[in-house]
């Protein structure tokens, strides 16, 4: 099984909240929604093949789920909030299949339809030979693209270190290629078979995630104001609410 690159906040506290970025980005993208204070611990991986993780041979949202799966506390409960690729993990967690005890789950600004013409440029992207640049700075450059952060993040901030690597012939992305090509989500059967509370979110101005595609799959889902889809980066503490409404759910499960 993959060992994923782990970061853990106030370990031992509960309810536990594991927080899952999107494609191309990793950890760190979550930084700023820890800036106000939750109660319990919070896990943050970067998912196989992104950041500090290890690649795996193939992607699959299963596969991809069962890694995170394996670096989640055992014998606790959990929260699960996941923007884009990693909604999408977080509804996959929720179904009970993969050894994880989640009392809810959050997937924010998934991408609710595919047209094939996404999909093979999907599968062309991921097909391409990884590419090695001279410099760093034209790495970052790279990085901030394909994670969706450029005019989100500067350069030179903390979290970009994460996102590019050093090695013997020049810096690189640290993105497997491959992970591009996981596929569409068939998000309305994940939120079928889940069998905790779940509910859908995404921002006003997400391009990827249009509030009505998002109301159609669920009509309790949560649009919130004024922001994009990288939300958790252009407004982290946009979110609260949604961590409010994971709480509750918490709650309830302790109560039952």
């Amino acid at each position: 099984m993959t060992t994923l690159h782990l970061a853990r906040h106030q370990p031992g506290g509960e309810p536990v909240l594991l927080l899952l970025h999107g494609l191309g980005a990793t950890g760190e993208v979550w930084d700023g929604l820890l800036q106000r204070n939750w109660e319990g611990e919070v896990i943050a991986p970067d998912l196989p093949g992104h950041g500090r993780s290890p690649r795996l041979d193939t992607y699959s949202f299963e596969a991809m789920a069962a890694s995170v799966a394996a670096v989640v506390p055992t014998g606790r409960q959990v929260v699960v909030l996941g923007h884009s690729l990693g909604g999408v993990l977080a509804l996959a967690l929720a179904d009970g299949t993969y050894g994880v005890d989640v009392a809810a789950a959050c997937g924010v600004g998934i991408k609710l339809r595919w047209s094939d013409a996404e999909l093979a440029k999907a599968a062309e992207v991921a097909a391409r030979p990884e590419r090695v640049f001279a410099t760093r700075e034209e790495a970052v450059d790279r990085w901030l693209r394909v994670s969706g952060l450029a005019g989100l993040v500067p350069a030179d901030a903390p979290l970009v270190a994460a996102g590019v690597v050093e090695s013997a012939e020049g810096w690189r992305v640290a993105v497997d290629p491959a992970a591009f090509g996981v596929g569409a989500p068939d998000v309305p059967a994940l939120v079928a078979r889940a069998t905790c509370p779940t509910f859908l979110a995404a921002g006003e101005r997400d391009p990827m995630c249009p509030p009505e595609q998002l109301l159609e799959v669920d009509p309790d889902a949560v649009v919130l104001p004024a922001v994009g889809h990288n939300l958790h980066v252009e407004s982290p503490l946009t979110l609260w609410p949604l961590l409010e409404r994971l709480l509750a759910s918490f709650t309830d499960a302790l109560g039952r």
